[in-house]
C-alpha cells in the first residue's frame, strides 16, 4: 500500500514537472500541435483529390452547403438578407443566360469589374459553374491598365456593374476593336453596344447547370486570375488554382472559426482577402457574411452590433481608421471576438485592444500569387506569423541576407545565398515544390520566371521571391519588416513604382522619374514619392503634374510628394539608386532642393513648407 501511494505520488510529482517544464521551455507547445493537426488534417484532405482525381471545389461546396441549409443566411447586404438558396438559385439565373446565348463555354476567361454587392458573388460563382475562369478586376485601375489586364488573362467577355459602366466610355471603342463583348448589370443600356443582363435573368431558368461544367479533374487547374502589382510595372494576372483557393477558404477554420459565426467583410471583393478568404471561408464553415460596399470607420462599430457580428476581416490601416474615430461610450459592447488580417502594427494593436476589448487578432501572411502562408495562431503581437520545427518540414522557406543599398541578395564566393542567423532581417524565399508549387501569373512566362529565383543553396533549385523582408525570433515568431526593391504598400494596396515611373514620364516637363516610397508616422506602410528630372528648356507644373496623376493613377499610387533634383543617383548595374532617396524622406530643413506636397484643396503640387511638413506629421492633413 505504501509502496503504491509512493508510486503514484511520484508518477504525479513527474506530471506536474513536465507540465512546468514544458511551460517554461515549450509555453506554445500544445496551442502548436493543435494547430498543426488542423493544418495536417486539411492537408489530408487535398492529398485526397489528388489521388482520386475527384475534386471538390469552392463552388462545389457552396452548392452542398445550399442543399444542406438552403434557408440560412449566407450573405447580409445594407439590411437586406440573401440565403444560400437565394445566392445559389441567382447564380443559376446567370449561369443559363449565357448557356442560352451561347457565348461562353467551359475553359474560357471572363473579367468582372463590379464593386463589392451580392451580385459580384452572384456572377462570380454563375461563371464558374460554366467552367470559366473569372478575372476580377481592380475597380480604381485606369484605362491603360484595363485594356492590358485583357490581354494578359485572354478574357473576351466583361461583366460590368452598373455603376462602372460609365467610367468606361473611353475604352468602349478599343473593346469592340479587340472583339470583346460587355455586359452591364442592368435592365437597359443608352450603349447600342453593351448587352445588358438583369432583364435577361428576369426570365432566366433558376434550375442547375449541368454538374459537369463546373467539374474540376485537377486542383492546379484555374479558377480566378486575380491582379496584383509587382515590379513589373502593370497589373499583372496572378493565376489562382482550387489548389490555392481551397487552401485560402480554410483560413477562418483554422483559427477556429464555425458555423455560428457572422463574417465582417468590409474589403473590396477583387481582393484575395475578401474573395477567397472571406467569401470562401465563410463557405467552408457554412457561416454568415455582412458585405460592406465599402469601409467605413463611423459606421464600423454600429454595424457589427446591429448584425450580431463575431468575426471581421482587416488590414492595418483598418484597425487605425477605427483608432482614431472619436471615444464613444459602450465601445467594449459587441460580440466580435476574432480579427483577421494582415498589416497591424504593434502600437494600433495594443490601442484596438485597449479601445474595443481583447478582441483575438489573427495576423496572417501570404501574398496573392505565393506559395506560402504563415498564421500567428498564438496571437502575439507584432507577428505575422509562428513557425516550428514541424511546419519547416511541411513548408521550405528560407530568410537570406539582403543589401539594401545594392538591391540585392548577397551570395558568397560559390554564388550561393546565405542564412540569417536568429532575430537578423533577412530576405523571405520559398521553395517551390510538388507540396508548394507556384503558378505563375498569366499570358507572360518572362513576369512568372521573374519572381523565382534559381541556384540559391544547391545547383538547380528554386525558390519564389516574396520580394518581403522578415525577421524569425528566438521563440519562431515571424515578423515584418519591410518590402524591398520596387513595390511598396500604401491604403492596403501594392504600389508598382515602374507602372507610375512610366505614367509620369508621360509629362512634357519631367526627363526622369525615380518613384520609392517613405515612411509618414501614424500611417500603414508607405506614401509614394517621386524625385524628378525636369527637361532643360521646361518649367515645373504642379497643377499639370497634379492632373496628370489625377486622370492616370489610381489613388493609393498617386506621388504625395515631388522631389526635384539635377541628376540622378544610380547603381553599379545602371539601376536607379533608391536607398538613399527612401532614406532622406521629405522633410524640407534637411533635403536641399524644392519639394512639392500633393494638395487637393488647391488641385495642384504645391510648395512642401516646414509649416506644412509638420502639419502633415501632426495628422492634420488627410493623406
Amino acid at each position: 500500500m505504501f509502496f503504491s501511494l509512493g508510486s503514484v505520488t511520484a508518477l504525479v510529482a513527474g506530471i506536474f514537472a513536465l507540465h512546468v517544464v514544458q511551460k517554461l521551455c515549450f509555453p506554445y507547445f500544445w496551442k502548436d500541435v493543435f494547430y498543426l493537426v488542423k493544418v495536417i488534417r486539411y492537408g489530408a484532405r487535398l492529398e485526397i483529390f489528388k489521388i482520386t482525381s475527384k475534386v471538390v471545389t469552392i463552388i462545389d461546396r457552396f452548392v452542398q452547403q445550399a442543399e444542406r441549409i438552403p434557408t440560412k443566411p449566407f450573405l447580409i447586404y445594407e439590411g437586406i438578407t440573401y440565403t444560400y438558396q437565394d445566392i445559389n438559385e441567382r447564380s443559376n439565373k446567370l449561369a443559363n443566360v449565357f448557356l442560352e446565348q451561347g457565348t461562353l463555354k467551359k475553359g474560357d476567361s471572363v473579367a468582372l469589374l463590379m464593386n463589392n454587392e451580392p451580385d459580384f458573388i452572384c456572377v462570380w460563382f454563375g461563371l464558374i459553374k460554366l467552367g470559366c475562369a473569372v478575372a476580377f478586376l481592380n475597380t480604381n485601375i485606369k484605362s491603360r491598365s484595363l485594356l492590358h489586364c485583357f490581354n494578359c488573362c485572354g478574357a473576351k467577355t466583361l461583366v460590368v456593374g452598373a455603376d462602372l459602366l460609365d467610367s468606361l466610355e473611353d475604352i468602349l471603342p478599343s473593346f469592340l476593336e479587340d472583339n470583346i463583348s460587355v455586359w452591364a448589370m442592368k435592365n437597359e443600356s443608352s450603349h447600342t453596344e453593351v448587352q445588358t443582363l438583369l432583364d435577361k435573368m428576369d426570365k432566366a431558368s433558376d434550375k442547375p447547370t449541368p454538374p459537369a461544367l463546373r467539374a474540376a479533374t485537377s486542383l492546379k487547374a484555374a479558377t480566378l486570375y486575380i491582379f496584383t502589382s509587382g515590379t513589373t510595372g502593370l497589373p499583372k494576372a496572378a493565376v489562382i488554382t482550387h489548389l490555392q483557393s481551397l487552401k485560402a477558404a480554410a483560413g477562418f477554420w483554422a483559427y477556429g472559426g464555425s458555423e455560428d459565426d457572422v463574417v465582417y467583410i468590409p474589403l473590396p471583393l477583387y481582393h484575395s482577402a475578401a474573395s477567397l478568404i472571406g467569401i470562401g471561408g465563410t463557405i467552408e464553415m457554412g457561416a454568415t457574411c455582412v458585405l460592406k460596399k465599402k469601409f467605413s470607420a463611423s459606421q464600423f462599430w454600429n454595424d457589427c452590433r446591429k448584425y450580431d457580428v463575431t468575426i471581421f476581416q482587416y488590414i492595418g490601416e483598418l484597425c487605425r481608421y477605427l483608432c482614431n474615430q472619436p471615444k464613444a461610450e459602450g465601445e467594449k459592447k459587441h460580440k466580435v471576438h476574432m480579427g483577421v488580417g494582415n498589416g497591424l502594427r504593434q502600437d494600433v494593436w495594443r490601442e484596438f485592444h485597449r479601445r474595443f476589448g481583447e478582441i483575438r487578432m489573427c495576423e496572417l501572411y501570404g501574398s496573392t500569387e505565393g506559395n506560402l502562408c504563415f498564421m500567428n495562431h498564438i496571437g502575439k503581437i507584432g507577428a505575422v506569423g509562428r513557425s516550428n520545427f514541424f511546419y519547416k518540414l511541411l513548408f521550405k522557406y528560407d530568410l537570406v541576407r539582403y543589401d539594401m543599398v545594392r538591391d540585392e541578395p548577397v551570395r558568397n564566393s560559390q554564388g550561393f545565398c546565405q542564412h540569417v542567423n536568429k532575430g537578423e532581417t533577412g530576405l523571405l524565399l520559398s521553395k517551390i515544390g510538388a507540396s508548394s508549387p507556384f503558378f505563375g501569373y498569366a499570358g507572360s512566362k518572362q513576369l512568372t520566371e521573374k519572381k523565382l529565383m534559381r541556384n540559391v543553396f544547391v545547383k538547380g533549385d528554386a525558390y519564389f521571391n516574396t520580394g518581403d523582408l522578415m525577421a524569425e525570433d528566438a521563440e519562431d515568431f515571424i515578423c515584418f519588416k519591410d518590402r524591398v526593391g520596387d513595390t511598396f504598400r500604401w491604403k492596403g494596396e501594392n504600389v508598382a513604382t515602374t507602372e507610375v515611373t512610366e505614367v509620369l514620364g508621360l509629362v512634357d516637363f519631367i526627363q526622369e522619374a525615380n518613384v520609392y516610397g517613405v515612411e509618414i508616422p501614424g500611417n500603414e506602410g508607405r506614401a509614394g514619392m517621386a524625385a524628378i528630372i525636369v527637361r532643360p528648356e521646361c518649367e515645373f507644373s504642379g497643377k499639370k503634374l497634379f492632373d496628370h496623376v489625377l486622370n492616370d493613377l489610381p489613388g493609393y499610387a498617386r506621388p504625395l510628394f515631388i522631389r526635384l533634383q539635377e541628376s540622378m543617383e544610380m547603381t553599379g548595374t545602371f539601376k536607379q539608386q533608391k536607398f538613399n532617396l527612401v532614406e532622406s524622406g521629405f522633410n524640407p530643413s534637411t533635403i536641399c532642393g524644392p519639394l512639392y506636397f500633393l494638395d487637393f484643396s488647391e488641385k495642384s503640387y504645391v510648395p512642401l513648407t516646414n509649416t506644412l511638413y509638420s502639419s502633415i506629421l501632426a495628422g492634420e492633413r488627410k493623406l
